[in-house]
This record gives structure tokens, sequence and C-alpha cells, in this order.
């Protein structure tokens, strides 16, 4: 019998194509990703040594506003940059009072020297370093802070494991050397250039979801957004049942590490 697991993976599409495939699955992606825990903020603070609150936030590669509705909650003075109309739609209707600009980290459209913060949520890695580190040093004011941020999978949890390497089957990919990277090498690939020197700090939380949104959260990334849907139906209908084995009551538990970067512009 032949699964979704079973079938040879597609072959990868570009960089920018995932890139540009959450402007359609917008509302899918605010409905169901993950956000990040209050404790995530604190230690941003701690790294940048300033509060959020009054100061100058430019949060990067924004998407739906996950991130940007939590730095707007503690009173930061937030402005938004997000180079997808779909997600940029998306995001001022959830958030009509964050001004969002249109743009990315490798051209961002702002001033000199203005921001006291700035933040990429999940976005750090869809830009070219080779531009997005002398961005940022430009646009942050002397002793700003660049803070890059994501949701890891905490692969010390046996279901969550287990989950990972079906997804990297699936996809014909290694989950230990996808996660190594992620975990270890990242602090060497925010800025190869070597001009920015980050602190790290991991932070676990976890949220109890309906096992549906636990789907729809997992195809919501690129990986899978540019999957051909006979695929990623199948998939989805086989990790159904999977996961119904570990949580019979359909609420899932998923449990992350959020990997932090700050870098401080002397």
């Amino acid at each position: 019998m032949t699964t979704s697991q079973s079938r040879p993976p597609n072959p990868a599409p570009s960089h920018a194509a995932r890139a540009r495939s959450f402007n359609a699955a917008a509302a899918q992606y605010a409905a169901n990703r993950p956000s990040y825990p209050s404790a995530l903020l604190d230690a941003v603070e701690e790294e940048a040594g300033r509060p959020l609150a009054g100061a100058r936030v430019v949060d990067v590669g924004a998407g739906t506003g996950i991130a940007t509705a939590l730095l707007y909650a503690r009173g930061a003075d937030v402005v938004a940059v997000e180079p997808g109309e779909g997600m940029a739609a998306q995001f001022h209707a959830t958030l009509p009072d964050v001004p969002v600009v249109r743009g990315n980290g490798n051209a961002l459209p702002l001033a000199d020297g203005t921001a006291d913060f700035i933040t990429y949520a999940q976005a750090w890695h869809w830009t070219d370093t080779a531009h997005s580190v002398p961005e940022a040093l430009r646009v942050l004011r002397p002793g700003g802070a660049l803070a890059l941020w994501w949701n890891t999978s905490a692969l010390d949890v046996e279901w969550i494991a287990d989950a990972s390497a079906r997804i990297s089957r699936f996809f014909g990919i290694d989950a230990s050397t996808e996660q190594s990277k992620g975990r270890t090498d990242r602090t060497d690939l925010a800025d190869p250039s070597g001009r920015l020197r980050f602190s790290r700090r991991e932070v676990r939380w976890s949220r109890r979801v309906p096992l549906d949104t636990h789907l729809a959260n997992i195809s919501s990334h690129s990986a899978f957004l540019v999957t051909p849907e006979d695929r990623r139906t199948a998939f989805l209908a086989e990790e159904r049942g999977h996961l119904l084995k570990v949580f019979p009551d359909g609420v899932v538990e998923e449990t992350y590490d959020v990997l932090l970067l700050v870098s401080l512009n002397s």
C-alpha cells in the first residue's frame, strides 16, 4: 500500500516561491499559528537592557501581526514591515491601529537611526544577511537592539519527535540535521559576516489546542503550502490518525522552545 510518506517528494520549490506562499494562506496562518509567551518579551527586555514600553520598535516580516500584537500590548510604539500583500491585508484587519508598510529586511523603508528595537519573529531566515545585517545597523539607534526569535519544536517530547520524524520522511530530509542546524548553528547563520554579537536564550512554553488547529498550524508552513494538495491532504489524514492515538480526546499539547538571539548596536 502506498502512503503519503512512501511516495517520493516533489522537487524542492524555490526559496522565493515558499516565501510567496503565505499570502494565499494568511487567514489560516493568523488563526492557527502559535503566539509567544510573555517570558520571551521579558527576555528581550533583559538582553536589551531597556523596556519595550515607549520604545520605537520595527517588527520586520510581521506577517499577520502575531508578534506585533504582543509588542503593541507591551506599550511599544510599533511600525510593522511586511512584503506580502495577503499577509499585510490580514495584518491590517487584525491590528487596524498599528501602521504596516510594505517592504522587507533587505531594504528597510525607514530612516537612519530611528529604531530602539528591530524584531524578527520567524522571519530573519527569509532575508539575505548580506543586506539585512547592514540595514538593521543603519536603522537602529546607538544602543538599539536587534532581536530574532523562532518557535522550535521541543524534540525531547516523545510525540513531537515522532511527528517531526514523519514530516521529515514526507519531505525526504534528515530531521536530526535540520534540528541541529536550527538550534546550534543559527547563531552563526544569523550573521555570517560576524558584524553582530548575539546573546542567546531559550524559553520553553506550551499551548493546548484542538487537533484541527494543530493540523492547520502544520499545514500553514511554507513547505506544506507549496506541496500539491493531494499529497498534503493525504499526509494530514494519516497524521490525524497517529495523533488521535496519543491524544484520544482530540486536544493536542504543543510544546515549543523559543530560540531568541539579541544583538546590541554598539
